[in-house]
């Protein structure tokens, strides 16, 4: 029987993924930051261990316990909305530490197991922020253009051994808690006294107003089974969008 770890099942994404995952047989070891066993369905094909991808030790620790797996999910990540001027380098840091650094990391603690097998496949969960051009996400957008091109790279050497690596591209969701992170610095019906400079308030109302307005979103369950198609895929492919808005950017590209 398989066995996947997927970073970030407290909520959102991962937490739809782990389901996912359960639901069709596999053993899953979810991760998150805080541990909570009341977020996923009993299974004895369950483990829930914590995972802060930030800290090496952590990540170590977790690694460790986990032994043998067939396929990483890198999901953790940080949203952000905001104009880069008004956004602290603190913050700027704090992004790509999860973003960026935690999935390298946690992707460079399973590498050796996987070219040892000659088998295993790694998906990097990135955004629909990539394939578009998108305001007020200059920081969010650099922490996952880097994961792409991260894994583009980590593709090729890893052929080598037979062993996979892939990206999935969420398109936009509300009714995440990743969601409401990301804009957590803006009111949308206030003052944008946060993360956006009163110089930029009317553009910034101007864009959350159109975006909003879209007519196509992501579900949490899009995203689940585009993961598990980027799991079993063996065609080569590297990219995969997830959800009708981000196929739709896909497209336009």
């Amino acid at each position: 029987m398989s066995t996947v770890l997927i970073t970030g099942t407290s909520s959102g994404y991962g937490r739809e993924t782990a389901r996912h995952f359960l639901g069709r047989g596999w053993n899953v070891i979810a991760t998150m930051r805080t541990p909570r066993a009341d977020v996923l369905p009993e299974s004895d094909r369950l483990r829930i261990l914590q995972l802060d991808v930030t800290d090496p030790d952590s990540i170590a620790a977790a690694f460790a316990a986990a032994g043998p797996i067939d396929a990483l999910v890198n999901n953790s990540g940080i949203g952000l909305i905001g104009a880069y001027e008004g956004t602290p380098m603190s913050r700027v840091r704090e992004i790509f530490e999860t973003n960026t650094f935690g999935v390298m990391a946690t992707t460079q603690e399973v590498l050796a197991q996987f070219r040892e097998r000659g088998a295993g496949v790694v998906v990097n969960v990135t955004s629909s922020v990539v394939l578009g051009h998108m305001p007020l996400s200059a920081v969010y957008k650099a922490s996952k253009a880097a994961i792409e091109g991260f894994t583009a790279s980590l593709a090729l050497e890893l052929a080598e051994f037979g062993v996979r690596a892939k990206t999935v591209e969420p398109g936009t969701c509300l009714t995440t808690n990743f969601a409401g992170k990301a804009t957590d610095n803006i009111d949308f019906t206030g003052p944008l006294d946060k993360l956006v400079p009163p110089a930029y308030e009317p553009f910034a109302k101007r864009t959350l107003d159109l975006f909003l307005e879209q007519d196509l979103f992501t579900q949490e369950s899009d995203v689940a089974e585009t993961v598990w198609r980027a799991v079993h895929d063996t065609t080569g492919q590297l990219r995969f969008p997830a959800g009708p808005d981000a196929v739709r950017l896909d497209q336009a590209k």
